[in-house]
């Protein structure tokens, strides 16, 4: 390592002797020797100017997985860092699941947990990955080639850009594009090709063009340009639905200045210069992207109404854009580590945390990783970075997972806001929260981040599973009344014991959720008591109580009829559901089976539930906000009013109401009827 004098350099040879050894006479496809993937690893990493340790990690990443070595070897041999950093790299391909995304899924599960204790773990594996995407075309499978394609642009591409490694992620994207889209590839490169000979030294002299306008303004610059890269062409083409012809902006010039006031003098310069593009500037340095990038981006109409985008950075900040992250972990002793966890990755194994599913945890984390960022700033004036449409909700659960399941309402910009809103660049957000909130299940049709999501999700399933478990108990407890002798104080843990079940918590959940009929429950608790026929049981004996349950949840109120305290229900259990209630008089229990009916009551002093009620007005000025007036004088609320039909007479609409139990709603009803502008009102 010519570029650190004091490396380590006996543990790079011991790493390198060992992982020849360990390969042995391995092939890769492309029938090269296995080990040199490992040094090939080892090159890129070594361009980047990394440390010893970092280097022999990537010597070693694959001796564990493919070959007879165990991680004590290489603890022995080469240290607890070292070897702490192959164990997270090592690919973990031979786990078994039983479709691909769980083993996606507990692939990127198990990295992010090395990844978060140390992130040059991701480093290696980024390398890694860049390797194979250069050598991929050597695998003869294109289903193979594809899905790990597929993987690269989902997974490890985004990885780059979040640590601000956007050489690794543009070269990982095109390799990715052209196994993915090879007819498209094909066809850029072939256009750009053709108007490279077109207009040969059109990108040197505009680059020479610029860096003498700013020498005229005195500012000695560095400047440098390029085409863009083909994925991202075709991305901007398929956004925007136009040709390459018609995409203007294809080229990105760069200069390199002094000093941060340099920047934006240079800026300045340039814009006196050419017309700027509006919506197309960018101030990075004032407010760095989540990954450290800092830069000025501008795109401007240049000579002949051609589009062209130039960055304007120092050096420093050019080789945090080169080497995003990396950068921090050059081999130099006196260089600032970044923190171990970085904000984002902490923010992945909240969510790692959370999901419960691998279709979850791959969704939520391609969520976290991939959205374009906008700024908004708390009260104290700290910046929160968001995705593009997030609302006061993702706000609040990345400020705090606490202070997003206790809000209750935003003020934005000091102006109070729905929960719902979008927030826009530069705003300045203010929770509201109550101790008393908890996450709303509604929620999840407009938080979009994925820390925000998931944090939703589990607190919905352990509502969900908590409000099952005690419904199931009181169900239970009336099926045990119904026995023919009390049962004895063991007799529980004896069913569950019949019933293969691990605690009381999963049969009283199946019991929610009618996996087990209560002829079932009967005689697992007393053998015998239903002489196996489930047409002699005896009949309910209580009904039972949905106080303290949540609409919703446990049971669902149904649409058909819409109940509310006071009205008689029943229950409708069908297998693995929550219970449907109904009121006694729904015409949609006309079609079910009495067995699957359970008596159920709302509980002393249950209140507050929707009704829908149809109501016919005189077609005349005035009457809608007459009735508006008596619903609002009745303590009622108005959540939803729908026109069914007009005609030069009448018209009659659905309201939907929030009521507090049904002897309010018949005396709103009354009360209506009696309304001049009112013909008829009923409950529909």
């Amino acid at each position: 390592m010519s570029y650190d004098p004091d490396a380590d350099e006996a543990l790079l040879n011991r790493a390198y002797v060992f992982s020849v050894n360990a390969h042995g006479t391995q092939k890769r496809a492309s029938g090269d020797p296995y080990f040199s993937h490992p040094i090939e690893v080892a090159g890129i990493l070594t361009d980047l100017h990394l440390d010893a340790e970092t280097i022999a990690t990537a010597i070693l990443h694959d001796t564990i997985e493919d070959t007879v070595a165990t991680p004590e070897e290489v603890r022995r041999l080469f240290g607890d860092n070292v070897a702490r950093m192959v164990d997270g790299v090592t690919k973990l391909s031979k786990i078994e699941a039983q479709t691909e995304s769980e083993r996606a899924a507990e692939n990127l599960r198990k990295f992010l947990l090395a990844m978060s204790d140390d992130i040059r773990v991701l480093l290696v594996k980024l390398a890694d990955r860049l390797h194979n995407m250069r050598t991929l075309h050597f695998i003869k499978s294109e289903e193979k080639r594809r899905r790990i394609a597929r993987e690269t642009m989902d997974i490890y591409a985004p990885l780059a850009e979040r640590i601000g490694m956007y050489e690794f992620m543009k070269e990982m994207q095109t390799l990715a594009f052209k196994q993915l889209e090879p007819e498209a590839y094909e066809s850029i490169t072939r256009r750009l090709d053709a108007l490279k000979i077109e207009g040969e030294d059109r990108i040197a002299k505009i680059a020479s063009g610029l860096k003498l306008l700013l020498a005229r303004g005195g500012i000695e610059a560095e400047v440098s340009g390029r085409e863009k890269h083909p994925y991202s062409i075709w991305k901007k083409m398929s956004e925007r639905h136009v040709s390459l012809e018609q995409l203007s902006d294809i080229m990105a010039f760069r200069a390199i200045v002094k000093n941060e006031e340099e920047c934006y003098r240079a800026l300045g310069v340039i814009h006196r210069r050419w017309p700027m593009v509006p919506g197309r500037f960018k101030d990075y340095i004032s407010t760095p992207k989540r990954n450290g990038y800092r830069s000025l981006h501008t795109s401007v109409i240049h000579a002949e109404n051609m589009r062209v985008e130039i960055q304007i950075r120092t050096q420093d900040m050019h080789a945090q854009a080169e080497f995003g992250l990396a950068a921090h972990w050059a081999y130099k002793q006196d260089a600032v580590r970044p923190d171990t966890q970085v904000s984002w990755i902490r923010d992945l194994i909240e969510i790692l945390e959370h999901a419960e599913s691998p279709e979850e945890l791959l969704e939520h984390t391609r969520m976290a990783m991939y959205q374009d960022r906008i700024f908004a700033f708390t009260p104290k004036g700290e910046l929160i970075q968001l995705p593009k449409g997030a609302t006061p909700v993702d706000f609040a659960y990345a400020v705090h997972s606490n202070l997003g399941d206790q809000a209750v309402g935003a003020k934005v910009n000091g102006r109070v806001v729905p929960l719902r809103t979008e927030i826009q660049q530069g705003d300045q957000v203010s929770i509201l929260r109550s101790k008393a909130q908890e996450p709303q299940a509604n929620w999840l049709n407009f938080a979009i981040t994925g820390k925000a999501r998931a944090a939703i999700r589990r607190h919905i399933r352990h509502k969900e599973r908590d409000e099952t478990v005690k419904l199931g108990r009181k169900l239970y407890d009336e099926i045990v009344h119904r026995l023919p002798t009390p049962a004895a104080p063991e007799a529980l843990g004896d069913a569950l014991k019949r019933l293969k079940l691990a605690d009381e918590e999963s049969l009283m959940e199946a019991i929610a959720h009618r996996k087990l009929t209560d002829a079932q429950v009967m005689e697992a608790v007393m053998p015998g008591s239903t002489d196996g026929e489930e047409h002699e049981m005896p009949p309910q004996s209580a009904a039972i109580d949905i106080k303290g349950l949540t609409p919703g949840v446990a049971f669902h109120l149904s649409e058909d009829c819409r109940p509310v305290p006071g009205d008689r229900i029943v229950g409708l259990r069908r297998p693995g559901q929550p219970i449907e209630v109904h009121a006694i008089d729904c015409a949609s229990l006309a079609d079910t089976d009495d067995d699957d009916w359970v008596d159920l009551t709302w509980g002393d002093k249950a209140e507050g539930g929707t009704a829908r009620i149809a109501v016919t007005l005189k077609n005349e000025p005035g009457a809608l906000g007459a009735i508006a007036t008596l619903i609002g004088q009745h303590k009622a609320n108005i959540l939803g009013m729908r026109m069914d039909n007009r005609d030069t007479t009448f018209h009659t609409n659905t309201i939907d109401l929030e009521v507090r139990n049904a002897a309010h709603l018949m005396r709103l009803l009354a009360a209506l009827r009696a309304a001049d502008a009112v013909s008829s009102a009923e409950r529909a």
